[in-house]
């Protein structure tokens, strides 16, 4: 492990993420020392990976592999329930752990196969993608998806460690990396601006992975996120900003049923927040087209078809963030300035929505 960063996850269940590369080397002293087995899940592109790793495991620890489809495929009940079968199978107790290695997806199913199992073991979570460490691996939120929207089952669940080795981030496509940097940006414009100004510096150093840039913007980004979990892990007040840009964006995934990159949806879904908020009279126009000047320029995506409005606005009301039948969005009345809208009128939505409609 080489110049590690660990930031601090805060309160009653806190725990640290550690930042770096070569930091898969500490993952057995991050596991619980009662732990006597441990299930790793992972998809089919890291099963080579994975079998290092149980081997590296295996001196004092029984270690089983659940190999689980990729992307949002994992994300299902049949899926958690085959992973419950496996840990059934092997007499897992309430001391044994469980770690999820893969991308967003495969780390909220683990979390919630965690969170369930004899109602709660142990989980490391090795992200794999960008917008695993940024995002998904981070807060706590688990879950899986349903025919009627997406993370509508699911549960809070800390995890004992998060370990986000950048090694890691070598083998994917600039695409994949770019999708995931989505969640990125995302923290820059509710929080830190500084990333912003990264990004705008040189959009190509702030996505290679290799890049002192690149580095900065997402310890940023994750040090934002547990700064706001920390405060308020079961989404009661202010963790909800980190919705920015994510009831559309969710809509968006759900329409294309999931063959969307979970980041260009909310790429859009953030430029429709923006527009939401600039007519609503909250944020300024230049901060809304600085929203698709970044974007564009990291290659992601700011426009969606104009005829899914309906169908989009009624997954939006089927939305987990949606209070007493009201729509709530996460708005902005500036740049690191977010605040609730909450029942904004349809025509306002509609008259938003044309600003991406494509």
């Amino acid at each position: 492990m080489t110049d590690a960063t660990t930031i601090t996850v805060s309160g009653d269940a806190g725990y640290g993420i550690t930042v770096g590369s070569g930091i898969l080397a500490g993952l057995g002293a991050a596991l619980p020392p009662a732990a006597r087995k441990v299930l790793i899940i992972h998809p089919p592109t890291l099963a080579a990976q994975a079998e290092a790793l149980r081997t590296s495991l295996s001196a004092d620890r029984e270690v089983l592999l659940a190999e689980i489809p990729d992307a949002e495929q994992g994300k299902r009940i049949e899926v958690a329930a085959f992973c419950w079968q496996v840990l059934g199978k092997a007499d897992f107790t309430r001391t044994d752990a469980i770690v999820g290695f893969g991308g967003g997806a495969v780390t909220d199913l683990a979390g919630f196969v965690a969170a369930t199992w004899l109602r709660g073991v142990e989980i490391v979570q090795i992200p794999t993608t960008v917008l695993g460490m940024v995002d998904a691996a981070v807060g706590g939120k688990t879950g899986v998806n349903t025919a009627e929207g997406k993370n509508l089952v699911g549960a809070f669940w800390p995890p004992r460690a998060v370990l986000c080795d950048l090694d890691l981030l070598d083998t994917l496509s600039q695409n994949e990396r770019v999708a995931g940097y989505a969640e990125v940006v995302k923290a820059g414009f509710i929080h830190e601006p500084e990333i912003l100004d990264l990004i705008e510096a040189d959009p190509q150093a702030a996505t290679d992975s290799r890049s002192a840039a690149f580095r900065r913007t997402v310890e940023l980004a994750i040090g934002m996120k547990a700064a706001v979990v920390g405060e308020d892990f079961r989404e009661a007040g202010l963790r909800e900003i980190l919705n920015y840009g994510h009831t559309l964006g969710h809509a968006i995934e759900h329409a294309e049923r999931y063959r969307w990159r979970h980041g260009a949806a909310i790429s859009v879904g953030m430029v429709f927040a923006a527009e939401l908020s600039r007519l609503a009279g909250r944020l300024p126009d230049a901060a809304a087209q600085r929203h698709r000047d970044i974007l564009t320029s990291l290659g992601l995506p700011t426009t969606y078809r104009a005829g899914a409005w309906p169908q989009l606005l009624a997954t939006m009301q089927r939305d987990k963030k949606t209070r007493g039948g009201m729509l709530r969005f996460i708005v902005l009345d500036d740049i690191a300035r977010p605040t609730v809208l909450q029942a904004p009128d349809e025509s306002l939505l509609f008259a938003a929505y044309q600003e991406v409609a494509g």
